[in-house]
């Protein structure tokens, strides 16, 4: 009998250290996710943003906008103090989009991973999955316009700080087009390569790490980020340095179809045709909706039948 009751507390002591993450007899805990368990977390990202009301993408786009004035800043104020080094220079670039990961903002660069997710698993509609692209794009815009404008005309950049600008900012204006597009194609990758590898680890620091090293390699790429470029095209704008148009259309647009190309393409598909059927099952297992039909595919203005069951208290 007493050999009975340790073996029951045995087990009750196995079960309460698995539930808080302590390995069983015989087990170890795992340091990272498997890879139908990242997607099945991207899934549950996917789902939340693409059901978001229209007000709230937006607002969170302007923020995470706002916050790539803050690696515009520290790259010119960088690049002015050190000389135009072109290491010492890059080293607090990330730093924004550290705020904009961690901090759960919009970016629409980190956009092309989780609701492309969505639509190649038919559970949402090729028209919403625009419509969520317009809308942080937008945003993002909108946040990175204010935060250009901002820097041109309050007197936050020292004359030395301003040239630097200046310097940086015309440096994507005299690249040609498809030498923009490829360059952002490799960023477009590297950004939402950095989404699928945040999912993948357990702590903060750790993402941290990911992002800033991550984000390290577009200046010392030479690489180009569509909102950091729409905000240099911008601040040159202001200062009555540069086109509208032609940055745009020069500059912006080529920036714009290569992050989306390297984001779709090189990550999102690669990704996601590389995890197992075993995604369905657990995906669905608790009793969640259909896919969207070709029609709705194609035509369909709402989410779809989301993958993540909705949960109502007792």
């Amino acid at each position: 009998m007493d050999d009975e009751s340790s073996d029951d507390e045995s087990i009750r002591e196995a079960v309460e250290q698995s539930r808080s993450g302590a390995p069983a007899y015989g087990g170890t805990v795992r340091d990272r996710f498997e890879t139908h368990e990242v997607f099945q977390r991207i899934i549950a990202v996917a789902d939340e943003e693409a059901t978001r009301k229209t007000r709230e993408l937006f607002f969170s786009a302007l923020a995470a906008g706002f916050a790539i004035t803050v690696t515009f800043l520290l790259y010119a104020s960088m690049t002015a103090s050190t000389g135009r080094d072109p290491v010492l220079s890059a080293l607090l670039y990330p730093l924004g989009f550290v705020f904009i990961i961690i901090g759960g903002y919009q970016l629409y660069t980190e956009n092309t991973l989780p609701p492309v997710v969505l639509l190649l698993e038919r559970l949402v509609s090729v028209p919403h999955l625009l419509k969520i692209w317009a809308v942080v794009v937008a945003g993002n815009f909108v946040g990175g316009g204010v935060g250009a404008f901002v820097l041109a005309r309050a007197g936050v950049f020292s004359s030395e700080t301003a040239t630097a600008a200046a310097y940086l900012s015309r440096k994507g204006l005299e690249t040609p087009f498809w030498d923009l597009f490829f360059k952002a194609v490799f960023a477009g990758l590297i950004v939402a390569g950095v989404v699928w590898l945040v999912y993948t680890v357990r702590d903060s620091i750790a993402r941290v790490v990911i992002v800033y090293l991550a984000f390290l390699a577009v200046p010392f790429g030479n690489l180009f980020h569509v909102v950091v470029s729409f905000t240099e095209v911008m601040y040159l704008v202001f200062t009555g340095q540069g086109p509208l148009v032609g940055g745009l259309f020069g500059f912006v647009l080529p920036v714009l179809l290569g992050n989306t190309v390297g984001g779709v393409l090189l990550v999102t598909v690669v990704n996601y045709f590389q995890t197992t059927e075993e995604r369905l099952d657990i995906a669905r297992k608790d009793g969640s909706g259909e896919k969207l039909s070709p029609r709705e595919m194609a035509f369909g203005r709402r989410a779809g039948r989301s993958y993540v069951p909705a949960f109502e208290d007792d």
